[in-house]
């Protein structure tokens, strides 16, 4: 996967991205577990995978086109309160666009990486 951000922020940004990837999952899982008797079963199952994914930070980007994807299908029922919805689909696309974060596995797998060369240690010649 390219990295999709030039960088990966810690401290008080990459906590505060934690805490916007964790209210994020928090939305779409209330969103979801309302009551709803029109709501599709495989709603319900696209939580588990969609939220883990989402609040430990993995493959950011995609998982949060998902997320807007699936909030998008669900606006189209009869009884979606738009409202949060679009609060949920403006919020995800914010992450998606903001990226992961230092605390996140995405950081952990695509994040910076220090390159050593040898060429520093071997004799030159004269």
């Amino acid at each position: 996967m390219r990295k999709s951000y030039s960088i990966f922020p810690a401290g008080l940004p990459g906590l505060a991205l934690v805490l916007l990837r964790a209210s994020v999952t928090v939305a779409f899982i209330v969103n979801a577990c309302g009551d709803s008797p029109d709501r599709p079963h495989w709603y319900l199952w696209a939580l588990v995978p969609l939220g883990a994914a989402l609040c430990a930070g993995f493959l950011t980007p995609l998982v949060a086109a998902a997320v807007i994807g699936v909030e998008l299908m669900r606006l189209t029922a009869a009884n979606a309160n738009a409202v949060w919805l679009s609060v949920t689909i403006l919020t995800t696309l914010a992450l998606a666009m903001m990226g992961p974060g230092a605390y996140s596995l995405d950081a952990l797998l695509f994040g910076r990486r220090l390159l050593v060369s040898d060429r520093e240690q071997q004799p030159r010649d004269p």
